[in-house]
């Protein structure tokens, strides 16, 4: 994995296809991909009618990147978190930007601002998070690994004690965050369990935690 921080990218490249899973605004879904990117946004680019994902898709194509998984955010790129957890020949690496301008709880109702996609009125910030597996896992382990991620990123948040944009409740999350899993690629074997009860859920959740809490700590001192 290689990966390289340059003004308003921050892209993580692989030197095998990876087979990824996320609902990241460009690639998202299941698909295979060599690239992840994070694109630093300003507010004003995505006023309206802006669409935001012909707006990161024309960026991708523009730097060459047409099949990557693409991410926006404001976050200080170069403020990027970077965990690596092994045990044996297992290793997972996390990777975060964090932003909490947009801080909120689950189950908050959406802003009265981004119902009128008044983009000008909404803080910008979310957390964008990778995190890379080195061993192939089935369908089932990578959902699995995305919830794993996920819920670790949601400790992390809540451990921090941030509040709600919304309510000022206990904050679990902003409203665009994202979370991308990717392992490499095989069709004889792989490992078919990824929970809480496995080495493998260990070193994701440990790996990932860390990463966006290191990231909330070093956008906590810029705030």
């Amino acid at each position: 994995m290689k990966i390289v921080c340059d003004r308003r990218w921050l892209i993580v490249s692989f030197e095998q296809p990876q087979m990824c899973l996320s609902w990241a605004i460009c690639g998202g879904g299941r698909i295979k991909t060599k690239t992840v990117a994070w694109y630093q946004v300003k507010t004003q680019e995505l006023e309206p009618p802006v669409d935001s994902k012909q707006f990161l898709k024309s960026r991708l194509m523009e730097n060459a990147m047409p099949d990557a998984v693409g991410m926006l955010t404001s976050a200080d790129l170069n403020a990027y978190a970077d965990v690596q957890k092994t045990h044996n020949d297992l290793l997972v690496r996390s990777i975060a930007t964090v932003g909490m301008d947009n801080a909120l709880r689950v189950g908050d109702r959406p802003s009265k601002a981004y119902q009128e996609a008044s983009c000008d009125a909404i803080p910008i910030g979310t957390i964008n998070l990778l995190c890379a597996l080195s061993i192939p896992i089935s369908e089932e382990a990578h959902l699995e690994a995305l919830s794993i991620a996920t819920e670790a990123r949601t400790v992390a948040v809540l451990e921090a004690k941030l509040s709600s944009s919304e309510t000022g409740l206990p904050a679990t999350g902003t409203g665009t965050d994202c979370v991308v899993i990717t392992a490499p690629e095989s069709t004889n074997e792989f490992t078919s369990y990824a929970g809480k009860h496995t080495i493998l859920g260990h070193l994701i959740g440990v790996s990932v935690f860390e990463a966006v809490s290191l990231g909330l700590q070093r956008w906590k001192k810029q705030h």
